[in-house]
C-alpha cells in the first residue's frame, strides 16, 4: 500500500493564503473587505459575457447526454455495481448541492424583485407592486435556480468520474482537464496551480455559504424574538457550525454525512409539504404556472445578458453572482457527485445530479416564493417593508411567525436550526474532497486523514465568520457576496476547459464503456 502523504504544492499554497485572509480579517477587516469588493465589481462587469455563455453551454450539454447513447454508459465499467440505493444516492447529491440558499433566498427573493427593494427593475421597465410582477420574480427566480445552476455541478461530476473511475486517472481537478491540455497538465507545477485554484474556490465558497446562514439565523432571531444580537454572538453560533460540519467530516462519509444528508432531505420534504397545504395553494400554483411560462419566454434575453440588458442591481448582484458562487463550487463538487455515482450509468448520473435538484428547486421557489408574494399582494403583511428595515433576508421570517394556527411557533426554530444544519451537511461533503486533494497516493475509496478535515473545517469557519460579522452592506451581507464571486473567479477558466474535455472525451473521440 502507498504511503499517504501531504500534497505540499496544493496544501501549502491554499492554506497560506487563508491563514492570511483569516489574520487580516481579524486585524484589518476593512481593508479585506474593499478589496474584497473591487474584485467582485472588476470580475463581473468585465466577465459576465462569458459567465452567461458558460452556463448555457454546460445546460444544452447535459440535455445532449441525456437522450444521446451515451447515457448508456456506466460509472466505472459494465461491471460496476453501485455504491448505495437510488434514494440514498440522491439524498446525497441533493444535500450536498443545498446550503443554505434555497431556505435563504426562496421567500426573499422573489420579494426582493416585486418590491424593487435593491432597484432590480429599474432598467427592465417594469412596474413594481403588481400581480404581473409577482409573476415575472418567480420566473426569474426559477432562471437563477433551475437547470442551468445544476447543469453546472453536473458537467464537472460527469467528466470528473469517466476520467477517475472509466480512465483510471487521478482524483483530482486537473486530471478532467488532460483531454484538452495533455501533456502540459501532466506537468506537477500545472497540476498544483489547477488545484490549488479549484481548492481555494470552494475555501472562499463555503466561507460565502457560511456567513450566508449566519446572517440568515442572526436576521431570524432578531425578527421572531425581537433579540438584537452582537459580533460575539455570531462567533459563537458561526463557532458551533464549524464545529457541527468539522466533527462530522471527521466521523466520515459513512458514519457522518449519508446519516445526516438522509435526514436533512426529509426535513426538506416536509416543509414543501406543510407549507404548500398550509399555503394559498391555488394561488401557488396559478402564479408559478404563468412563471414558468415568462421563464420560458425570456429564457435567452435573460441568459444573454452580460448587465446592460437587465442592469448592475437585477444581472450582477442576482444571476451573474449566483453564476459565480455555482462556478466555484462545482470542480469540487464534482469530485464529490463522482465519488458517489459508481456504479450508476451517465444518463442515471444526470437525472440525480442535475433533472431532479433542478425540479425541487422549482418547487421550493414556487410554493416559498408563491406564500410570500401571496402575503404581500393580499396586504395580509408587508414583507417588502420588513426586508426594507430588517435587512435582505429578513422576509422569511416575516412569512414563518404569520403561518396560520401558530405554527410558526414550532416551524420558526426548526428553520433556524435547519439554516446552520443545512450548511453543515453541505459542508461536510467538501470539506472531505478539500482534505483528499491536499493529499497524495490516496487509494480508490479512501478518505484523507482526520487531521486533515479537522484543519480545513476550521479555517473556513473562521474566514467566514469575520466576512459576515465585519462584512455588512446595504444587502447586510454583501462581505460574503464579494468573497464568493472572488472563489468564482478562481475556477472559471478551469470550469471553461472542463467544458471542452466532456466535448472532446465524447463527441470527439467517441468514448465507450471501458
Amino acid at each position: 500500500m502507498n504511503k499517504v502523504t501531504i500534497r505540499k504544492g496544493v496544501f501549502f499554497p491554499v492554506f497560506i493564503f487563508v491563514l492570511i485572509a483569516v489574520l487580516v480579517g481579524i486585524f484589518e477587516n476593512k481593508i479585506l473587505i474593499d478589496l474584497s469588493k473591487q474584485f467582485f465589481e472588476w470580475s463581473l462587469e468585465s466577465f459576465g459575457w462569458l459567465y452567461q455563455w458558460i452556463s448555457l453551454i454546460a445546460l444544452f450539454l447535459m440535455g445532449t447526454f441525456l437522450i444521446s447513447k451515451y447515457g448508456n454508459i456506466v460509472i466505472g465499467g459494465k461491471e460496476a455495481k453501485p455504491s448505495y440505493s437510488f434514494w440514498k444516492w440522491f439524498s446525497m447529491t441533493l444535500s450536498s448541492g443545498i446550503a443554505t440558499g434555497l431556505i435563504t433566498y426562496g421567500v426573499n427573493e422573489p420579494l426582493i424583485y416585486f418590491g424593487n427593494i435593491y432597484g432590480e427593475l429599474d432598467q427592465m421597465g417594469i412596474k413594481p407592486g403588481t400581480h404581473e410582477t409577482a409573476i415575472w420574480a418567480l420566473a426569474r427566480c426559477f432562471y437563477n435556480w433551475g437547470f442551468i445552476p445544476y447543469a453546472m455541478y453536473a458537467v464537472s461530476g460527469l467528466i470528473t468520474a469517466y476520467m477517475y473511475f472509466n480512465r483510471k486517472k487521478e482524483l483530482t481537478v486537473s486530471s478532467t482537464l488532460e483531454p484538452i491540455l495533455g501533456k502540459y497538465i501532466n506537468n506537477k507545477y500545472a497540476r498544483n496551480i489547477v488545484d490549488v485554484l479549484a481548492t481555494l474556490a470552494i475555501v472562499l465558497g463555503l466561507s460565502s455559504g457560511l456567513g450566508t446562514g449566519l446572517a440568515d439565523v442572526m436576521t431570524g432571531i432578531k425578527v421572531s424574538y425581537h433579540i438584537h444580537l452582537d459580533t460575539n454572538a455570531w462567533i459563537i453560533l458561526g463557532g458551533i457550525t464549524t464545529f457541527l460540519f468539522t466533527f462530522s467530516s471527521y466521523l466520515g462519509l459513512d458514519k457522518g454525512f449519508k446519516v445526516l444528508a438522509n435526514f436533512k432531505t426529509k426535513l426538506l420534504y416536509v416543509l414543501l409539504i406543510v407549507l404548500f397545504v398550509a399555503g394559498p395553494t391555488l394561488y401557488i400554483l396559478r402564479t408559478s404556472t404563468a412563471g414558468m411560462g415568462v421563464w420560458l419566454h425570456n429564457f435567452f434575453l435573460w441568459g444573454l445578458d452580460p448587465i446592460d440588458i437587465g442592469g448592475g442591481a437585477l444581472t450582477k448582484w442576482w444571476t451573474l453572482f449566483d453564476w459565480a458562487v455555482w462556478i466555484a463550487y462545482a470542480p469540487v463538487m464534482g469530485l464529490f457527485l463522482a465519488l458517489i455515482s459508481y456504479g450508476r450509468t451517465i444518463r442515471e448520473f444526470i437525472i440525480v445530479s442535475w433533472i431532479l435538484p433542478s425540479v425541487f428547486a422549482l418547487i421550493w421557489f414556487a410554493v416559498w416564493g408563491g406564500y410570500g408574494l401571496h402575503l404581500q399582494e393580499s396586504g395580509a403583511l408587508d414583507l417588502v417593508k420588513m426586508i426594507k428595515e430588517e435587512g435582505a433576508v429578513s422576509g422569511l421570517w416575516g412569512l414563518l411567525n404569520h403561518l396560520p394556527y401558530g405554527m410558526g411557533t414550532i416551524i420558526v426554530p426548526i428553520i433556524l436550526s435547519l439554516a446552520l444544519f443545512a450548511y453543515a451537511v453541505a459542508a461536510n461533503s467538501m470539506v472531505t474532497v478539500i482534505a483528499s486533494m491536499c493529499m497524495k497516493d490516496l487509494p480508490i475509496g479512501q478518505e484523507a486523514p482526520q487531521y486533515q478535515r479537522v484543519l480545513w473545517g476550521v479555517l473556513i469557519g473562521s474566514i467566514a465568520i469575520i466576512m459576515s460579522a465585519f462584512g455588512g452592506g446595504e444587502q447586510g451581507i454583501d462581505g460574503i457576496k464579494y468573497l464568493a464571486v472572488c472563489g468564482g473567479f478562481c475556477v472559471l477558466f478551469i470550469f471553461l476547459v472542463q467544458l471542452l474535455s466532456i466535448i472532446k472525451v465524447f463527441f470527439i473521440d467517441k468514448a465507450k464503456d471501458e
